[in-house]
């Protein structure tokens, strides 16, 4: 008989053996010989494996241990490298019940148990049958888990005894408990030897992001531009000397930031990228030069690519959409407001980057008179292919004031409404801006007469470039027509 000390605080001392993880003799896979991760932007990556094994001619039961403890065991693939066609696997299991604390505990519910009280030196022993799980798993709600631990109950002699401290001895371990989460395979092999076989599989817990670290120069018309991959591994697993690919996509499944640091706008030696970049099925997939370490519960950081001087151009708009005063046929009435400041800039060869940018946050940063960085704004761009712009949303401009009001509205007939509009912008800079104004308006219509040139964008959004000087103002008015069937 072995027996285990326990104390309430729960930590845990084993002085027995490990268990045997199968009746018969098991092997277990070598060190791995070659180990791949693909992280999908989803929280889930795919992890391969090759191994070295020794298979005796008939029934083999191999043990392969360090695999992630968000496994998802169903995923799983096994196969032999060396001779694909002698081994067939019969019987595959995924043994996850860990030796810890509130497993162990959890599986000696209604034996016998003994509770060693220290005082001033002195021991005491309380002996009895355990009632209750003193620790227990809890789900908060966004559905993470997590133990929490309770009293003991345990049933002695006497009476029962609730809550009583101290340290807690079982007489043996529960049967099937492991060390570390491992899978069992029961493999038939008519060929004997040793052999290279790859395992494969899904797991929660391996995630990916990307940031996007933008120094516009001091009239707003360059920038450099830095993208970081953020990798987050939290699947129970350390990964040594993987290669890394990461799949940036919106990919179907059936399943339910550390700081960054500005570069300046002085120019720097091209440093070779880490990552090359292809087309994968529907998605783009980018795959690390040379091998990574990824520990469990680690965050680790690397450059995807710089660009420097990519050519922006800085937007002020004033969308005339209020959702306080929106009339659901003719847009709103009157409303005054902010200008909205956005940085646009082209995903292309020409502008010194071309590559697909996977979705993610973009901060960017100008420096002052003093030379120090400044923070001016940061906001979340969608998967980006080459050749496709990208608009940054930096904050609201201070000294350009936008208003629009309605000045006349008649109905000739049931079917026709005319409406007169006047946009102000009035710009407290000392500089000229060009402010686009966005104008909505559903059903049939025409405008009949602008102060203004117009551009129509779509069937319900048509736009003003609105020119304002320095200290000035400018008004823009138009008549829209407006026809319902």
């Amino acid at each position: 008989m072995h027996k285990i000390g326990l104390a309430i605080a729960l930590s845990l001392t084993i002085a027995g053996q490990q268990l045997p993880v199968n009746a018969g003799e098991t092997f277990a896979a070598g060190g791995s010989q070659g180990l791949s991760l693909t992280v999908y932007n989803q929280n889930f990556g795919v992890v391969k494996d090759t191994r070295n094994i020794d298979l005796v001619s008939g029934i083999n039961y191999l043990r392969f241990e360090d695999v992630a403890a968000g496994i998802d065991p169903t995923s799983v693939s096994f196969s032999s490298i060396t001779a694909p066609n002698s081994v067939v696997v019969r019987e595959q299991n995924y043994q996850y019940d860990l030796m810890d604390v509130g497993t162990i505990l959890s599986k000696s519910v209604g034996k016998e148990i003994t509770i060693r009280q220290y005082t001033n030196g002195a021991m005491h022993e309380v002996s009895g049958t355990l009632l209750n799980q003193p620790v227990v798993t809890v789900a908060d709600s966004n559905g993470n888990l997590s133990t929490r631990t309770q009293g003991i109950v345990l049933k002695t002699a006497t009476g029962i005894v609730v809550g009583p401290a101290g340290e807690v001895e079982l007489a043996a371990l529960p049967a099937g408990l492991v060390s570390k989460p491992s899978l069992l395979w029961k493999l038939e092999s008519d060929q004997a030897g040793p052999q290279k076989a790859e395992i494969s599989y899904q797991t929660q817990g391996l995630n990916w992001k990307c940031d996007y670290v933008a120094v516009v120069n001091a009239d707003d018309t360059l920038s450099d531009l830095t993208s970081w991959v953020t990798l987050d591994n939290k699947s129970g697993a350390t990964y040594k000397n993987a290669a890394l690919k990461l799949i940036a996509g919106d990919v179907h499944t059936m399943q339910n930031q550390p700081p960054q640091y500005a570069r300046s706008m002085a120019k720097s030696i091209e440093a070779s990228p880490q990552f090359t970049e292809q087309s994968f099925a529907e998605y783009h997939l980018y795959a690390l030069a040379g091998k990574i370490d990824l520990n469990n519960n680690e965050t680790k950081q690397l450059t995807l690519f710089n660009a420097s001087e990519v050519p922006v151009k800085k937007l002020y708009i004033f969308d005339s959409i209020d959702r306080n005063s929106y009339d659901s046929m003719y847009g709103v009435r009157k409303r005054s407001g902010k200008i909205n400041v956005k940085l646009e800039m082209a995903n292309s060869k020409a502008n010194n980057l071309g590559m697909p940018m996977p979705k993610g946050k973009v901060r960017v940063y100008k420096k002052d008179k003093d030379g120090a960085m400044q923070f001016v704004g940061e906001d979340l761009i969608d998967h980006t292919p080459k050749d496709e712009k990208i608009r940054i949303y930096l904050g609201n401009a201070f000294d350009i004031v936008g208003e629009r009001n309605q000045l006349n509205q008649k109905q000739p007939n049931q079917r026709v409404q005319r409406l007169t509009y006047e946009i102000s912008i009035r710009n407290h800079k000392a500089t000229a801006v060009t402010v686009n104004c966005i104008e909505y308006c559903k059903g049939d219509w025409k405008i009949t007469a602008a102060s203004h040139p117009h551009i129509k964008k779509d069937a319900q959004t048509f736009e003003f470039a609105v020119q304002v000087p320095a200290d000035g103002e400018t008004k823009v008015t138009y008549d829209i027509e407006v026809r319902n069937y």
